[in-house]
């Protein structure tokens, strides 16, 4: 399989500060204003104890790092998948946040135009004692060469 040797090709750590102001404006951006995101009278009233991120905030955390894998193939063969959060504990303001990016699975199924690969992204983001937070999976779908050339 032509992408069976990005399997397990990891990038380089960074580490992202949250910030109230972050989850804040991402809760503006999304346009979700429930008040466990922004009212910390409100969020310490509640089982969270205080304000957490928007449960997609850690989309945000992989496009603002500016960190990503070199995966050397072509951009218009990809098309995003599906995006899913894996949680061990809800992201809060002053979390340091350490993430990494890497390639956990590539497979292939057979599509009406042909094999489609794809590529599971995870990017694993723990918390300075190492306990992991969540994991922000991408799953990209990489479109076979269509025989006529023509655009994909």
């Amino acid at each position: 399989m032509e992408l069976d040797h990005l399997n397990g090709l990891t990038g380089a750590e960074f580490i992202v500060e949250v910030e109230k102001r972050h989850i804040r404006q991402f809760a503006e951006a999304i346009g979700d204003f429930n008040p466990l995101y922004v009212d910390e009278e409100y969020a310490a009233r509640t089982s969270y104890g205080g304000i957490i991120a928007p449960p997609t905030f850690p989309i945000a955390i992989g496009q603002d790092s500016g960190e990503s894998l070199d995966l050397g193939l072509e951009q218009r063969r990809m098309l995003h998948g599906e995006q899913e959060f894996i949680y061990s504990r809800p992201i809060r303001p002053g979390d340091r946040l350490h993430c990494r990016m890497k390639v956990s699975n590539v497979y292939e199924r057979e599509g009406r135009k042909g094999t489609m690969q794809f590529l599971v992204l995870d990017t694993e983001m723990k918390d300075e004692s190492g306990e992991m937070v969540v994991i922000s999976r991408t799953n990209i779908i990489y479109r076979p060469i269509r025989s006529d050339h023509a655009s994909l």
